[in-house]
């Protein structure tokens, strides 16, 4: 496991956050971007974060993912999950508008899709929060197990 760095170029940020993003930004000027990551998301507009979010693919994508992604979500590719993952995907994105973000973890699609029913109960100002914490925990497990 790879420890936290006092620095991060952007490039390097860039790949961990799926792209060049306002937050990026931000976080290539910080000493611990990881470890300040919700101090720079204070300070980014409405708009800012739902670019950090709308970067990352979405959960059961087959296609346009990036090499690390497609590793993270598995293999696991039921067809009626993977149509039950979009449809709620669909969903989510035009109740809160913008992407469901998870920490996947190895975490088998059916567990995700738990997950997102129960994500989708909750108030958009929630919702927002816990996507972007769970945004930061997987740059954060890219970082230390790259």
């Amino acid at each position: 496991m790879r420890e936290l760095p006092r620095q991060l170029t952007i490039e390097e940020l860039a790949e961990l956050f799926e792209g060049r993003t306002r937050l990026v930004e931000l976080l290539a000027t910080r000493e611990d971007p990881l470890g300040s990551a919700d101090d720079a998301i204070a300070e980014l507009d409405e708009a800012e974060k739902l670019e950090a979010l709308n970067a990352h693919p979405a959960i059961g994508a087959r296609s346009g993912l990036s090499a690390r992604s497609a590793a993270e979500q598995g293999a696991d590719a039921d067809p009626v999950i993977l149509t039950e993952l979009a449809y709620l995907n669909q969903v989510y994105e035009e109740k809160f508008g913008f992407r469901f973000v998870v920490f996947v973890a190895g975490r088998p699609k059916t567990e995700i899709l738990e997950v997102l029913r129960s994500r989708l109960e909750r108030a958009r100002e929630e919702e927002l929060e816990t996507a972007l914490r769970e945004l930061v925990a997987i740059a954060r497990d890219r970082w230390e197990n790259s």
